[in-house]
Formats: structure tokens, C-alpha cells, sequence
């Protein structure tokens, strides 16, 4: 493609052929890394399985009752059911590039009892299919670092917000330059 610069194109696909191809995320020792034992006791042990988190943005995001969540990444659900107890019954969204993540979401959301006001869509981080101002806090887990265009996955995020409302990140960086065999290798991108 012409105008695809970033390669953008072939990083999601990338991405996308990476993530359908995991049988299974980094399990329960992933998941104590940032989580605790009580949070771990809230979601159903196959969330837990999935989890490929980085950090914890829910117990930063400091959620309240009733407000509406974004979790975007939400893979296997672990911090969207995190999320979805504490605002409790008003509405959440979690949002995955794949299909099968959110199938996965919503069997574990259904395991823990939350999938009443637990909704999982398919889309990406740089065209999110919601509404504007439709989301009182964004929260994201070792996600952003997979777009090729993160300025525009953070314009859409904003996008998305209410007057007040808040983003939670957590995700991994790199200090200093990149060898060049690593910039341009798509699965350091997807990995």
C-alpha cells in the first residue's frame, strides 16, 4: 500500500495471526505477578489462564459504582470483570481485535456471573465502533505497544471519553533506539 508508512496494514495482520495462533495465554504466574490473591479470587480461573497482563489498571483506575469502562485489549476479560464488579451493573465494554478473544471474554464474564452488564466487541484500538463521550474511564493491559499508530489509538480513546473522564494504562516501553533488525520485525511487533 502507497500511503501505509508504518506498515500498519501488515503489523495488524501481524498481530491478529500472533494472537489467534496463542493456545493459551501466560497462566497463573503471569497473573500474581500483578495481581493479588483476592482480585484472583474474583475471576474464573480461566480468565486467569489468559492472562497476558503487564499491569494492573483497574486497582489504578480507582472505578466507581455506576460508571462505564473501556477495557480495550480485554483478551481473555480478567481486568474487564475486575472492572465490571466494581462499577457493578451499569454497563461495561471490552473491546479485542479478535473475535475468538471476545468469545473467550464472554464465557468468562458469564463464569463469574458478570455477563448481564458485561459486553465484549470486536474492533480496533484505532477506530473504536462506540459512540463519543460514551465512556467514563478507558483501561488498557500490555496492549497499546501492538498498534502501529498509537498516536491515533489515543485520539480515539479520548474520543470516547465523558467531560471528567479518565485513561489507565499499563503497557510495556522501550528506552532509547531499537536496533534495526528489531524496528522492522513484525513479530517483535505482535510479541
Amino acid at each position: 500500500m502507497a500511503n501505509d508508512l508504518m506498515f500498519q496494514e501488515e503489523i495488524k495482520g501481524s498481530v491478529r495471526q500472533a494472537y489467534s495462533a496463542i493456545a493459551t495465554g501466560g497462566g497463573e504466574a503471569v497473573a500474581r505477578r500483578v495481581y493479588t490473591d483476592d482480585e484472583l479470587a474474583e475471576v474464573p480461573a480461566g480468565a486467569v489462564g489468559w492472562s497476558l497482563s503487564v499491569g494492573n489498571p483497574v486497582r489504578y483506575a480507582f472505578l466507581r459504582q455506576g460508571e462505564t469502562v473501556l477495557d480495550v485489549g480485554s483478551g481473555g476479560g480478567i481486568d474487564t470483570i475486575l472492572a465490571a464488579r466494581r462499577v457493578g451493573p451499569e454497563g461495561r465494554v471490552g473491546l479485542d481485535i479478535l473475535e475468538e478473544m471476545c468469545e473467550r471474554g464472554r464465557r468468562h464474564a458469564a463464569e463469574a456471573g458478570v455477563e448481564d452488564w458485561t459486553e465484549f466487541v470486536r474492533g480496533e484500538m484505532e477506530d473504536i465502533p462506540l459512540p463519543d463521550e460514551s465512556i467514563d474511564v478507558v483501561i488498557s493491559n500490555g496492549v497499546l505497544n501492538l498498534s502501529a499508530r498509537k498516536s491515533r489509538a489515543l485520539a480515539e480513546m479520548f474520543r470516547l471519553l465523558r467531560p471528567g473522564g479518565r485513561i489507565c494504562l499499563a503497557d510495556l516501553t522501550v528506552e532509547g533506539e531499537l536496533p534495526p533488525e528489531v524496528a522492522s520485525d513484525q513479530s517483535a511487533w505482535a510479541g
